[in-house]
């Protein structure tokens, strides 16, 4: 029997079915592939002591399904807490891919990433890092890791090169500086970047000492007294939230006023619970790190989409871990669009072949490199102002003028 208009029987109406079918599990089906739901892993730290990371991270993932709805992708978020450890790391991404996520997205940490890393090239299934600096990540040839943020090496390099420009742009140069630390994966990373760049940098300041902490202490007072004890005119610190806040405490407590707190590219001083907490004792401290471009118009419908979904909470506060969590998770909804299927080799491929120009971050297109490293992402001066995170530098994107050195303590409005 022929099917009317068609001019086919069922007997080929059903193989061709069949055929569909067969082509489509194997991810060579992309028109029907393309009406599935990309499921995305998000790993994050939501409880522990990267919790206010972590749970800031979450919402970039919260606002993700809705916004790129709107922009044609279609994406399910499942959902794991790391609770700040990498063995729990490893079992949840591991439970991610068991429930059938496609891709992780996450983990904030370094050392819960890298637990990621090995389950995630283990079962060969993409990891998209939002936040994680580690240079190891990208640096042992793993072939399904992603990352759009920055190395320590480029985060301490960039930053570094910043500081000269706000001692350039002040008129004030700094003479002396002293190294604090969490003593996580993080923080060694960047300390052995800064050990190692430091002597090619040309810096005009001379290290005097690097002081190591642990991020889970209780309080910081004999880092602090440590730090006070050697005279350094410049603090410069690699710090999450909790020990961000801790430091300004102590440093407060001990009469501690160095020119400025600076930060090559650590989180922590921006974060909306270091204002909260410090109100105007959080004012001045200065993170050279990626930030996002206020001016980009997917940077407008980010914060709008924030806006709607968390309306007793501002933007700024959160503005880092929500622009680098949604970006992430876009760059893996643009990929799997491009791709038309979520198959790994698919995904991989379209991965690698990432151009995506329609993004928050300032600086040019997420493009990645052979090691999955996205090498052009570049840094801004943002200093604490009004407890607001504002970009001082560069001058083209400034929207204040840097201050340094810093007003003293007793001196804040």
């Amino acid at each position: 029997m022929k099917t009317a208009g068609l001019g086919l029987t069922r007997r080929q109406l059903g193989g061709a079915a069949v055929a569909a079918g067969t082509l489509a599990a194997f991810g060579r089906a992309p028109v029907f592939a393309q009406e599935k739901v990309l499921k995305v892993g998000v790993l994050l730290p939501r409880s522990g002591h990267l919790a206010q990371a972590g749970q800031a991270c979450q919402r970039g993932a919260d606002i993700a399904p809705g916004l790129l709805a709107e922009m044609g992708h279609k994406v399910e978020i499942l959902s794991a807490d790391t609770e700040s450890n990498a063995d729990v790391a490893r079992s949840r991404a591991e439970k991610l891919i068991n429930d059938g996520a496609n891709v992780i997205v996450g983990a904030f940490d370094s050392g819960q990433t890298a637990a990621a890393a090995q389950v995630c090239e283990q079962r060969g299934v993409p990891l998209v890092i939002n936040v994680a600096s580690a240079d190891k990540l990208t640096e042992q040839g793993y072939r399904t890791v992603f990352r759009n943020f920055p190395t320590a090496t480029m985060v301490v390099s960039n930053g570094m090169a910043l500081t000269k420009d706000l001692f350039a742009a002040t008129g004030t140069t700094a003479k002396t500086a002293v190294y604090l630390h969490a003593n996580d994966t993080f923080g060694m990373a960047n300390k052995a970047a800064i050990d190692a760049l430091l002597p090619g940098l040309d810096m005009p300041f001379q290290l005097v000492q690097s002081i190591a902490y642990d991020p889970k202490a209780q309080d910081l007072a004999v880092e602090v007294a440590k730090a006070k004890a050697t005279g350094a005119d410049l603090a410069i610190v690699t710090t999450r939230a909790n020990d961000a806040i801790m430091l300004v405490r102590e440093m407060v407590k001990q009469r501690w006023e160095p020119s400025a707190i600076v930060s090559p590219g650590s989180p922590g001083m921006f974060d909306e619970q270091f204002y909260k907490v410090l109100g105007k004792y959080s004012d001045y401290a200065i993170t050279n790190l990626p930030w996002y471009d206020p001016n980009r118009d997917l940077t407008k419908r980010v914060i709008a989409a924030f806006g709607k979904r968390f309306p007793n909470d501002r933007f700024e506060g959160y503005a880092f871990n929500v622009a680098f969590t949604f970006e992430a998770i876009l760059v893996a909804a643009d990929a799997f669009k491009r791709a038309g299927s979520a198959e790994p080799a698919a995904m991989l491929e379209a991965l690698r072949r990432t151009n995506l120009t329609d993004k928050l971050m300032v600086g040019p297109a997420i493009t990645f490199d052979e090691k999955g490293q996205n090498p052009q992402i570049v840094s801004a001066c943002v200093q604490n102002r009004n407890q607001r995170p504002t970009v001082v530098l560069p001058k083209g994107s400034a929207e204040m003028e840097p201050v340094f050195p810093v007003p003293g303590w007793a001196k804040r409005a």
